[in-house]
């Protein structure tokens, strides 16, 4: 074979250097989780608005509580942050903990294991992900809602803070339970005794500071208090514990799961056999 000539060498492939950020797949994995749950609409994004109005229709109209005004306010404005919030913390839980709990079991975690991503893309992809399912569902139930219960916005910053720190909090902790769990009883367990107890315990349709004790103490120490209070503050300009402590506390959860979720994918918890 004759020489080549130098200009016409083949370079050998760069090494990438992983001490930047993957953009390309970053993006890449978090459409992924996106059109998972946009394929799916009926179920991920209409089921959880016919949730909240028959919630409406059940706690507002047939228990008459419209007539009852909480902190000068009508119980209706009162209840629909609060289902608002419900679906965005359902909702971000739903999208990362059964899009790696499906993977698992189907075999296919190779799908997003194989391209060179690194746990902290892995994390910030499915998070991503799950917080955006999170805050289009609080949205469209937003809108849904708006015919039953007048909301007005009082500090949109507390709107927005708690919103998406909610939906962050809960798609990283979907992250955890889907990498936790080997199949779905498992997943329903954390629903069905974590979740949804966390959920309905937290002020979403009454007043903490009505409940007797230890049960009105007990609440302040539920996270999801704080983000649904905080949430709520946003709209009718009332909380009813510390939003100091409500910001605190959703920062300091953000940090601590990412870095649980780090720990995860570093080791290869339960993906590796």
């Amino acid at each position: 074979m004759k020489d080549m000539p130098a200009s016409a060498a083949v370079m050998p492939p760069q090494p990438r250097d992983y001490h930047g950020v993957n953009w390309a797949g970053l993006k890449t994995l978090y459409l992924r989780e996106i059109r998972r749950f946009w394929k799916v609409g009926m179920q991920t994004l209409a089921a959880p608005v016919v949730t909240a109005l028959l919630y409406m229709m059940v706690f507002v109209v047939a228990a008459q509580g419209a007539r009852v005004p909480v902190h000068g306010v009508a119980f209706a404005t009162f209840v629909a942050p609060g289902l608002i919030m419900m679906q965005i913390l359902n909702n971000a839980f739903a999208n990362s903990s059964s899009s790696l709990l499906q993977a698992k079991m189907n075999g296919l975690t190779g799908d997003f294991l194989t391209p060179p991503l690194t746990p902290l893309e892995h994390v910030a992809g499915f998070a991503l992900g799950a917080a955006t399912r999170g805050i289009v569902v609080g949205a469209v139930t937003w809108v849904a809602v708006l015919p039953f219960a007048h909301l007005p916005i009082s500090h949109l910053w507390a709107i927005l803070y708690f919103g998406a720190g909610a939906s962050m909090i809960l798609g990283l902790l979907g992250i955890m339970a889907g990498l936790w769990s080997e199949k779905f009883d498992h997943m329903s367990a954390v629903t069905n005794f974590v979740i949804m107890p966390m959920t309905f315990l937290s002020g979403t349709f009454y007043l903490v500071e009505r409940l007797p004790e230890p049960f009105r103490s007990a609440s302040h120490y539920n996270p999801f208090f704080y983000l649904i209070d905080g949430f709520r503050y946003g709209f009718i300009g009332h909380a009813e514990g510390s939003l100091i402590a409500g910001m605190g506390m959703t920062a300091g959860l953000v940090i601590a799961f990412t870095c649980i979720c780090l720990w995860m994918f570093e080791t290869g918890y339960k993906l590796k056999t």
